[in-house]
């Protein structure tokens, strides 16, 4: 961080137009003002996956809406913020459009990264629990390069009502609120970051996907990170360069963008 005044922000799982959700532009509305909040003293932007609820682009065709979102975050990245995007399980099929047309860095998996002293150990957090067989398998399918030149065959009206069908029976339309920390003993990823400390030290390890929010100690002086999620909680992490905390954002209305 050259700016010691500048922050270093954090966020997860906002699910942009999902159709299980009938608040999908309140929701979209508040996440772009949030955006507008922070480009005022932020130095980077981590984007920490499943930001869209589903998203595939062709080669000359992408999803239709978040005009607001995605102006946005160009906006931020012109400025001379970094903007890290990491792809989710929900928009794992994010390709070259984004971060050519946004300015964004892309990430497919795990990222390692120092800030201002600290090293952080970030990732959206799917796949990483592996006692989670199923989802392992389904992530192997999406991820492979035959399925998705396949899938890109399919008209862009087919696919995509294909995949937010897909999206309507997740976990999300079933009710995710019930759903909390497992415990140190039981929560895939945090065994996961356990692992990873065996063999190097890192001060946070920062991770969406579970749409809980969660700041517990791990190892002698580290901290496991959950990000919490934009349908029930409007949460986001932030570093100061010196500390990281977890904050909810409290949407008063469209204030102009």
């Amino acid at each position: 961080m050259k700016n010691p005044n500048k922050k270093v922000y954090f966020v997860s799982d906002v699910h942009l137009g999902a159709p299980a959700l009938k608040n999908n532009k309140e929701r979209e509305l508040a996440f772009v003002d949030w955006l507008n909040e922070i480009k005022t003293d932020a130095s980077h932007l981590f984007l920490m996956g499943d930001i869209f609820d589903f998203w595939f682009e062709y080669k000359t065709v992408v999803p239709r809406g978040f005009t607001r979102t995605l102006g946005k975050i160009a906006e931020i990245a012109d400025s001379g913020i970094e903007v890290h995007f990491f792809t989710g399980n929900h928009d794992v099929w994010v390709f070259d459009y984004l971060p050519n047309e946004l300015g964004m860095t892309l990430h497919r998996n795990e990222f390692k990264t120092e800030l201002n002293g600290k090293k952080f150990f970030l990732a959206h957090g799917d796949g990483l629990d592996h006692t989670d067989k199923g989802y392992l398998f389904l992530k192997k399918l999406f991820t492979s390069k035959i399925l998705q030149w396949m899938f890109a065959r399919i008209h862009p009206n087919l696919s995509l009502s294909f995949g937010h069908n897909w999206s309507k029976r997740s976990r999300i339309s079933k009710g995710i609120s019930g759903e909390g920390f497992k415990g140190t003993t039981n929560e895939g990823m945090f065994i996961f970051a356990e692992s990873i400390l065996r063999n190097e030290k890192f001060d946070y390890f920062i991770f969406g996907h579970r749409h809980v929010l969660v700041d517990h100690p791990i190892g002698e002086n580290s901290r496991y990170i959950n990000l919490g999620d934009w349908i029930n909680h409007f949460s986001y992490g932030v570093f100061d360069g010196n500390e990281f905390n977890l904050k909810q954002y409290n949407y008063q209305g469209p204030k102009g963008h």
